[in-house]
């Protein structure tokens, strides 16, 4: 598969560094470095793009400014790609409003554009957008959600001690953190393993913005980490150990 990573800053490039580190052998992933600065209004694309740009399959626009989503047909026409993946990890980067333009825009020309928000979202046959799920059918897309997207964990746990021994990351999120969270999970108990993976998912640092999202009343980083935190909550349920409260006979004194 060939990728084309538009990224703008080091939001896109861990995301590309982890890809590139962990994603199939086959993969060819190019970047292009779009501009720091766009204008508000971007009359013609191609006044921003370069000459030329490789041959794509798939585009992934990690760019840090509204502006780049703009670019994206133009990029899309250039290097051939019939698929896009542009995330909502930050509002502010691609609004809802232009994020629905984008998917029109590249539905023209017969491109399939996924919006995951936030990218974890994705899996191989629907994300989410405003709190719904979104269903799409791009085999290009879900072959690359096989391996990045929403986590899927498989978790070991030993069933004496209730600690976990082993996490085998079966879909990684595009920037690592499963890969990092499954890691730190190792040795935990299975009562602490929940809220374990939220304070790992935290500390990694989640790329997701830390502002509250309208769509959500909560941040897009809560959002994700709670899609890791119930990933993991529910693959250690049966090891989890249930306190009861019995009552006692009531005292006089």
């Amino acid at each position: 598969m060939r990728i084309l990573a538009v990224i703008s800053g080091q939001y896109g490039q861990r995301h590309v560094d982890n890809l590139r580190a962990n994603g199939p052998s086959d993969w060819e992933i190019e970047v292009w470095q779009a501009p720091a600065f766009l204008p508000p209004v971007i009359d013609d694309p191609e006044d921003f793009v370069p000459g030329s740009l490789p041959p794509a399959d798939v585009i992934f626009a990690f760019g840090e400014h509204q502006g780049i989503a703009e670019l994206i047909p133009e990029i899309a026409r250039m290097t051939g790609a019939k698929a896009v993946i542009a995330p909502v990890d930050r509002e502010e980067w691609l609004p809802r409003g232009l994020a629905r333009q984008l998917r029109g825009w590249l539905a023209d020309m017969g491109v399939t554009c996924v919006t995951p928000k936030p990218l974890c979202s994705l899996t191989e046959t629907h994300y989410n957008v405003r709190h719904h799920r979104v269903e799409y059918d791009e085999p290009l897309i879900a072959e690359v959600a096989q391996h990045f997207g929403q986590p899927v964990l498989r978790i070991t746990v030993d069933p004496e001690a209730r600690t976990i021994t082993e996490v085998d990351v079966r879909r990684d999120a595009f920037c690592g953190c499963a890969r990092h969270v499954g890691q730190g999970l190792v040795g935990v108990h299975a009562n602490d393993a929940e809220e374990k993976a939220g304070l790992l998912h935290h500390h990694y640092p989640c790329l997701a913005g830390m502002q509250k999202d309208a769509d959500f009343n909560d941040t897009l980083m809560h959002v994700s980490g709670n899609i890791l935190k119930l990933e993991v909550g529910g693959q250690v349920k049966p090891y989890v150990e249930v306190s009861y409260i019995v009552p006692g006979e009531r005292s006089d004194g």
